[in-house]
């Protein structure tokens, strides 16, 4: 397989959001792995940070929540006091606090629930294929990967079919609001402070909180109880209730983390279906079902990097972390790292064990959708693969210009139907 961003020399700004613009610079990320798997590197928007890039070394730090803590921020920026405490949600958050959150809200995302709408999910699928496949070249990402997490996100939030559309375009513009495709307000181009309380320093929390706050008040007054958001509302053992502002920023992470988690790994499954060639017969086969999600997320690492903060002064590799230092766990190299997978640039779909850190795994931040994200991709492609004789490229891909958000924006490909 071609290795994304072939102009990558090696030694691409990790900072920069277009040393991402055309794909991950997985030629910096082996290079670090080998030669520097703790690396510090200045900052031109703040504060310098650690990169590490290596798979067991992440897995290792994660866990230590006491060491290298969430609770300064989740993201490479830097943030005032201020404005983490108005912008932060669980994952911004360590022990007992996450905990506290996390268990009133994982109720609805938990296996038994998730298993509860594969029929749906199948029966979204259908129509959503059906319309893309009737045109043979299209783009794969509008057309295939943005819709299913779409539609399921009104299923899970119970929300009008018509608002949809506006919902994740807001999504987008919060999580990649480093390209201009998506947002008018690009965080490293522009003067965003009259949004630095909002989520992502962006103008469209403002108004996904005002969506979230008028959608509850609708379905208090009708006594509506379909959806996540009314088991995400219930009290808790302790007859506690999340609060206003923790429901306002969990909207937030769920319209856009939520979409755009599962919307990347499809992309990216296509994108390998149409450039590998051999996906195809395995997954008509059948017997890769068990493992190809999780391989198809490896594949995808839509999620860049998360960063700690450093809580105490510590060593790792010789280097010297002080108290305060941001660490940043590079959870797309990890996927790629050589020592843990064997043939890492190569989508093995019936790979196992596998180790991906797609989800986050190893730590308390461990996704809290993953059973979603997982059903979704399998019946997706479960859904896909009868419908088709052959996929092929049918131009360039185009890639998030985000050092974050690690996705193909738009997918051109030729289908030949069954």
């Amino acid at each position: 397989m071609t290795i994304w961003a072939p102009e990558d020399d090696g030694f691409a700004d990790l900072g920069s959001h277009d040393a991402f613009a055309n794909g991950a610079p997985y030629n910096t990320f082996a290079r670090l792995r080998r030669e520097d798997p703790c690396h510090w590197s200045d900052f031109a928007q703040g504060k310098g940070y650690w990169s590490i890039t290596r798979h067991e070394d992440i897995v290792a730090m994660i866990r230590d929540t006491e060491t290298f803590s969430s609770s300064r921020g989740i993201r490479m920026e830097d943030q005032t006091e201020e404005e983490y405490l108005a912008r932060r949600t669980f994952q911004e958050t360590d022990g007992e606090e996450h905990r506290k959150v996390r268990m009133k809200v994982a109720k609805a995302f938990s296996p038994g629930v998730v298993a509860g709408f594969e029929d749906q999910i199948r029966d979204l699928c259908g129509p959503i294929l059906d319309r893309a496949l009737e045109h043979q070249s299209f783009d794969a990402t509008r057309e295939i990967a943005r819709e299913l997490p779409m539609r399921m996100l009104g299923q899970i939030l119970g929300t009008p079919e018509e608002d949809l559309p506006w919902l994740v375009e807001k999504g987008d513009a919060l999580m990649a609001n480093t390209d201009p495709d998506f947002t008018d307000h690009v965080a490293d181009k522009l003067d965003t402070d009259a949004y630095r309380l909002m989520p992502f320093n962006s103008p469209a929390g403002a108004e996904l909180y005002e969506y979230a706050h008028d959608l509850m008040a609708q379905k208090n007054a009708s006594g509506d109880t379909d959806g996540i958001l009314h088991l995400i509302l219930q009290p808790d053992e302790n007859g506690e209730t999340i609060s206003e502002s923790e429901f306002r920023n969990f909207f937030c992470l769920l319209v856009a983390a939520g979409n755009d988690t599962t919307r990347y790994s499809i992309a990216a499954g296509i994108q390998a279906l149409a450039r590998q060639p051999g996906l195809l017969e395995q997954m008509r086969s059948g017997e890769v079902w068990g493992t190809a999600a999780d391989e198809i997320v490896r594949w995808a690492s839509p999620a860049s990097y998360f960063r700690r903060t450093a809580m105490r002064d510590v060593e790792v590799h010789g280097k010297q972390i002080r108290e305060g230092d941001k660490v940043l766990y590079w959870f797309l190299s990890a996927n790629r790292d050589e020592d843990m997978f064997e043939d890492p640039y190569r989508l093995t779909l019936s790979r196992k064990p596998n180790r991906q850190l797609g989800w986050g795994q190893g730590g308390p931040h461990v996704c809290l959708g993953m059973h979603l994200a997982r059903l979704e991709i399998r019946v997706l492609f479960e859904e896909l693969v009868p419908r088709i004789a052959s996929i092929k490229p049918d131009g360039e891909e185009a890639f998030v210009r985000s050092n974050f958000v690690n996705g193909i924006k738009r997918l051109p490909v030729r289908v030949t139907l069954n």
